[in-house]
């Protein structure tokens, strides 16, 4: 499928610039005294410097070599568009113009090749930073041994005040018990019949013996 042409102000507008510079070009070249084809080479000349520099800058050629053929030839082709405004007598060209345009085509060729052979410029690649792989063995602290509590003295338990009147009770309950069973209470027994703790039973069967 062929894709309909689409007009471009840009695209016109670069035609009509090129199309003016390569006429004044070629008016400076044949008033210099380049006659016949040679002065239609001139302006093809200039312009194709033009065209390699730039492409050398867009693609990563030596930025001081491209920027040098680049101003070359820019400064050859706006200095023929401001020779043919009227700044310069055509009809009796100075010397200087003379010898600028027959000079350039071993300037161009010059800048050619330099352009042409000189290698580009590395472009560094952006530093990448790579996680460092996982080691096969996991390295663990040591663990801290065990402290064992300072030695001292066993704790001493505090004794249980018991009230008089809980210990007469106590005394009955045992009593009612040895004569029913015929064996002294037991100190789990006492503390069920009594609903006390375990360290006032403890307290109570003590006094009871």
């Amino acid at each position: 499928m062929v894709r309909g042409f689409r007009l471009d102000a840009v695209l016109v507008q670069a035609v009509i610039a090129g199309a003016l510079s390569f006429a004044h070009l070629q008016e400076v070249a044949a008033a210099a005294g380049q006659t016949g084809w040679k002065a239609w080479a001139y302006p093809i000349s200039v312009d194709l410097l033009l065209v390699v520099a730039w492409r050398r800058l867009r693609h990563g050629g030596t930025t001081r070599l491209a920027w040098c053929w680049f101003v070359v030839a820019l400064v050859a082709s706006l200095g023929a568009n401001v020779a043919t405004a009227g700044f310069l007598d055509l009809q009796h060209p100075p010397a200087w113009l003379r010898f600028g345009v027959a000079g350039w085509p071993a300037l161009a060729f010059l800048g050619g090749t330099l352009l042409a052979h000189t290698a580009p410029e590395p472009v560094m690649p952006a530093e990448t930073t790579t996680p460092a792989a996982p080691s096969e063995t996991t390295l663990t602290p040591n663990p801290e041994p065990a402290v064992d509590p300072p030695a001292g003295p066993p704790p001493v338990s505090t004794p249980v005040a018991v009230p008089p009147a809980l210990v007469t009770h106590a005394r009955k309950v045992a009593d009612d018990h040895h004569t029913r069973t015929g064996t002294p209470i037991d100190t789990d027994t006492l503390r069920t019949r009594l609903g006390v703790p375990a360290p006032m039973a403890d307290a109570i069967a003590a006094q009871l013996t």
